[in-house]
């Protein structure tokens, strides 16, 4: 009843919306609707869109199967404020209430400025005049880690590596956060759509915003005045303002063609002052100029240029001068390379498997500039020369990965096994020789994944990457370990430095 009441003090338009979103289906759906409102709805939100707990729609649930999610209504989810309903609720109405998390909306749930604006808060102001942070650290040596076991975050000392702060975060952030250029302030998104501004010198968060239903990744424009919030729904691309995450332009996702469509993913063009991003489910790229460079070409702000693609693509790789993207999809059989001014495809790179292009990394060999990418498929880590787009090493691994890295002042180059038996083991390759050197064995038994160097390459951290996890510090010349700090599943770390000058070694 408490439900209904805040639905109905809404007025009449919100009722209507929310019979809206409920599809006209038998008895025994309806019935699921009625257990969700009844149980779901105070935490979820009467649309499923979010409130305290995440939304519950197909999108923002692909990466959860129906059993697990069966065994979460029944047995509640440890770390966060969701019960458990197996003492309340029978396993047949479990089920009907999984069928009904998973049966998407008959319409596109709206989520426009009116709506992000409602979601904003200002929780600390910040003082711009603060030149240091109020602790004893170096600033630009910091780590964040995202920790996804219980949904939060810690702030590591890269010299002492101490941990400065903890903080609860929202539900499963996605992709990479992103650093403003002096490396003061930090941004999440998680994959509702919840932005964060978080403050690395007072250590507490600045501020807030829902920018979408279902967000992919975020992207800093070259100027730190504008973020771009890459969503899969609503299909769209949101710049905010950095400064209060107020919003300055949705830009629709609709191509050429009129096919509105997901974004994969939005990225910051430094040399170029742009943003760039592909479409999902059209083979199209984006170009969009940021402030500068607008300004200086006589262009309106954020003008948009659009690059038709020979096919849509999952995954993409930029060169360091952002010249040329690597891209790829599933499905295809190799990459394809775009000449980003002329928007032409220049090459062909016939990579088998499924190539995990986002996680590629740079560096010269034998005078020529190369990237590596490890694969998600097959146990292969391909090396390709930059300069004519050949494959000049396939690094044989022992199972399927996920990351590969290295910074400017190491030879080496750390790859996990993240998929198949042998997911404990992490390579170690001479960047020089391009062959593994040595196999690390940190946690038997354990996936390990993830590394980042610190600013100066001298140290290596590795994620152990599990609920009861750990980050584990290694020296990265004579691969001994140095500290293994204790980590709830620590999914991904972020150097400081390694992000705002935007290392070969990272990905960015």
């Amino acid at each position: 009843m408490r439900m209904w009441r805040g639905v109905l003090s809404r007025g009449k338009t919100a009722l209507i919306f929310l019979l809206f979103l409920s599809p006209p289906v038998v008895a025994g759906e309806m019935d699921a609707a009625a257990l969700f409102r009844e149980h779901c709805a105070e935490c979820h939100g009467a649309d499923r869109l979010g409130g305290a707990g995440p939304a519950l729609l197909p999108q923002n649930l692909h990466r959860l199967r129906k059993k697990r999610a069966a065994r979460v209504i029944a047995n509640g989810r440890a770390s966060t404020q969701m019960p458990a309903f197996g003492g309340k609720l029978s396993k047949e109405q479990i089920a009907a209430l999984v069928k009904y998390i998973y049966t998407p909306p008959p319409h596109v749930p709206e989520w426009g400025r009116k709506q992000i604006a409602a979601s904003r808060r200002i929780i600390a102001r910040t003082d711009p005049g603060l030149k240091a942070p109020l602790f004893d650290a170096d600033p630009l040596n910091l780590f964040v880690v995202v920790e996804s076991g219980d949904h939060h975050v810690s702030i590591l000392d890269g010299d002492t590596f101490k941990r400065l702060a903890r903080f609860k975060s929202h539900f499963a952030l996605h992709g990479g956060p992103k650093f403003s250029p002096d490396g003061r302030f930090v941004f999440f998104v998680s994959r509702d759509g919840w932005v964060t501004k978080f403050d690395l010198y007072t250590l507490e968060i600045v501020a807030e915003v829902r920018a979408g239903i279902n967000a992919r990744n975020i992207a800093m424009s070259e100027d730190g005045e504008t973020l771009a919030v890459a969503n899969y729904l609503p299909h769209n691309m949101v710049l905010l303002s950095t400064r209060d995450l107020s919003v300055k332009k949705i830009i629709p996702a609709v191509s050429m063609d009129g096919v509105s469509s997901r974004v994969s993913a939005v990225y910051q063009a430094r040399p170029r002052r742009s943003f760039v991003a592909v479409l999902k489910d059209a083979p199209e790229f984006w170009e969009i100029s940021t402030g500068a460079n607008a300004k200086e070409a006589g262009k309106r702000p954020f003008a948009l240029r659009r690059v038709r693609l020979p096919e849509p693509l999952d995954d993409f790789f930029f060169d360091q001068s952002y010249r040329h993207m690597l891209g790829s999809a599933r499905g295809m059989k190799g990459a394809i390379v775009l000449d980003v001014d002329s928007g032409e495809t220049i090459a062909h790179v016939p990579l088998s498997g499924l190539p995990h292009l986002g996680s590629g990394i740079t560096w010269t060999w034998k005078g020529r500039p190369v990237m590596a990418t490890p694969n998600l498929a097959r146990g292969r880590i391909s090396v390709i020369a930059m300069d004519d787009w050949s494959i000049v090493k396939t690094i044989r691994t022992d199972g399927p990965g996920f990351f590969l890295r290295s910074h400017e002042n190491t030879p080496y180059a750390w790859a996990d096994v993240f998929f198949g038996p042998h997911r404990d083991e992490m390579h170690i390759i001479d960047k020089r020789t391009l062959e593994i050197v040595r196999t690390l064995n940190p946690a038997p038994g354990k996936t390990v994944a993830h590394v980042e160097f610190d600013r100066y390459g001298k140290h290596a951290l590795v994620s152990v990457w599990e609920k009861d996890g750990a980050v584990i510090v290694f020296d990265a010349k004579t691969f001994k370990e140095i500290k293994r700090i204790p980590m709830s599943k620590p999914v991904g770390k972020y150097n400081v430095f390694n992000k705002i000058t935007f290392s070969a070694g990272t990905s960015h």
